[in-house]
């Protein structure tokens, strides 16, 4: 160790905020990035501190060596990867039309400044929008089940508009595919009946429906999904209604507060006793109407926690909570809610009572599969504590703010550990097990949401006006596109339904429909 610090003393140079440590050879940061990577996937504690220890390093700079090696060895050895075919120069100009529509995001007018900078042929925007909508043309709007058994999926269903057009869309939330989009002129009972009714004609049969509370939809559900529990959306139903009165109470605390403060600093500049008593009579007043705010947004704010927590499948020691006494407990808080007296918030409170008969539905499901996760070699105090380690999991992607963020990964990982002491050798098999099957647990509709989203920059760059063969070109596309990052890095939606690798990249699968269908297309285009 003093060597190190003898050849770092000699390498300081005058001016210079960073240097390289010559010390530190390729094969040395090769030991460390392998090292730091291996104690992050055995859950090691501390051997990333001791490793900035023992090189002097920060742990910033050990996470990145790790990170790096990481990034590359899935490149070399990854067994996920598609690589896209040579490109033939004859189709340049519609690989930069579809990766710039899709995967760039770009307006037909964006492609066409684009195409025409490298002096690409059929750079036109008529020539770019009539090849989208032909490929359009080409796609389905529905996914078809292979074989000839059909599918058990989790219907998660929404519509978003275009303009006035309703825009009928359902996902299946485990794997985010898009199962089917229909650009349709209403939003009836009918209309939903039909879309669900095509759906298992081409072999995707509902185990239960995951909606918000749209009247249609409801409607829809009882008379053509009626064999199927409908799971209202947890955040709709509750954080939607109940959530934004936490922010609107604490705003008025703080403006309470606030005006409290400011008349105490007048106090200052009074100079009559009957002026210095008046004055006085307001603070108190104002000190006053303060404390009951901030008891009113201290009341309400522990009353929302204690719903919020009963939502949660698990309890602190990781068994899975009663849904009876779930509904009991949330009854009790929603009452107390309306003692405090606020007539707005109390019509909030009767939506969410409305929705409560369904509301914990997803208890059944969670009850059937716990009870198979604990078939599972797996001792009770481990599998309880991978149930933990994964909600807090589930905390953390819901998540918002940088620093909830970090808390919930702190409890995943605090969890982990105490699973990983227990399960030892078998730790990464049986966390993958319980992950997945804990996985199929659906309780939001933040997934269809999350959908949503996703289409909806194509819907802003086309101004709305959007048909449904670029409908099909975008569901196509999102679901054989690969995960860059989160819990399905790797993978394309259409995997992870169909469980069958993909081999090629999402643009030689749409030129592969493309010449299948219409096998002069790419020849009578240009």
């Amino acid at each position: 160790m003093s060597a190190n610090k003898n050849q770092m003393s000699e390498m300081i140079v005058e001016g210079k905020r960073f240097i390289r440590r010559t010390d530190l050879t390729p094969l040395i940061r090769l030991y460390i990035a392998f090292t730091a990577l291996i104690a992050q996937r055995g859950a090691m504690w501390g051997k990333i501190t001791e490793l900035s220890h023992q090189y002097m390093i920060s742990r910033m700079f050990v996470y990145m060596l790790a990170a790096t090696l990481d990034q590359n060895s899935q490149i070399i050895f990854g067994d996920n990867r598609c690589t896209p075919a040579a490109v033939v120069e004859e189709r340049l100009p519609y690989y930069y039309m579809l990766s710039l529509r899709l995967e760039g995001r770009c307006s037909i007018e964006a492609i066409s400044t684009i195409m025409k900078r490298f002096d690409l042929d059929m750079s036109s925007t008529g020539s770019i929008s009539g090849f989208l909508q032909s490929v359009g043309s080409l796609l389905p709007n529905t996914l078809t089940a292979g074989g000839d058994s059909a599918q058990l999926v989790v219907f998660s269903s929404d519509e978003l508009f275009s303009k006035s057009r309703p825009i009928l869309i359902t996902v299946d939330p485990i794997s985010s595919a898009i199962l089917k989009v229909e650009l349709a002129d209403t939003r009836k009972v009918d209309d939903w009946k039909r879309h669900w009714e095509c759906l298992e004609n081409n072999g995707y049969v509902a185990i239960y429906l995951v909606s918000d509370e749209g009247k249609s939809l409801c409607q829809a559900q009882k008379e053509a999904l009626v064999d199927i529990i409908r799971q209202p959306d947890t955040y709709h139903a509750i954080a939607h209604q109940l959530g934004k009165w936490v922010n609107i109470l604490e705003s008025a605390a703080y403006k309470a507060i606030d005006e409290e403060y400011d008349l105490y600093d007048k106090l200052d500049s009074a100079k009559s006793e009957e002026v210095i008593n008046k004055r006085i009579e307001k603070c108190e007043k104002a000190q006053e109407i303060a404390r009951k705010k901030v008891d009113l947004y201290e009341s309400y704010h522990f009353l929302y926690l204690c719903i919020i927590e009963q939502l949660q499948l698990f309890d602190s020691n990781g068994n899975l909570r009663d849904r009876k006494k779930a509904e009991e407990n949330i009854e009790l808080a929603l009452k107390l809610v309306e003692s405090l007296g606020i007539e707005k918030l109390n019509k909030a409170v009767g939506k969410v009572r409305r929705t409560m008969s369904g509301l914990l539905n997803y208890f059944e499901k969670a009850e059937s599969i716990v009870a198979t996760l604990a078939t599972l070699p797996i001792e009770q105090k481990a599998l309880q504590a991978l149930c933990l380690a994964w909600q807090w999991r589930k905390g953390m992607i819901k998540s918002k703010k940088a620093k909830a963020r970090q808390y919930c990964n702190g409890n995943e990982e605090f969890y982990l550990g105490i699973a990983a002491g227990y399960l030892q050798e078998d730790y990464d098999l049986m966390k993958e097990q319980v992950y997945i099957g804990l996985d199929q647990i659906i309780q939001s509709s933040a997934l269809v949401e999350c959908i949503n989203s996703i289409v909806r920059p194509y819907l802003n760059s086309s101004k709305n006006q959007v048909t449904q063969k670029i409908l099909n070109l975008i569901m196509f596309y999102h679901n054989h596109r690969r995960y860059k990052d989160g819990k399905r890095k790797g993978k394309t939606p259409i995997e992870i339904l169909t469980g069958k690798k993909q081999e090629k990249d999402w643009i030689e699968l749409v030129f592969e429909v493309v010449e299948e269908k219409a096998p002069a297309f790419f020849t009578s285009s240009r």
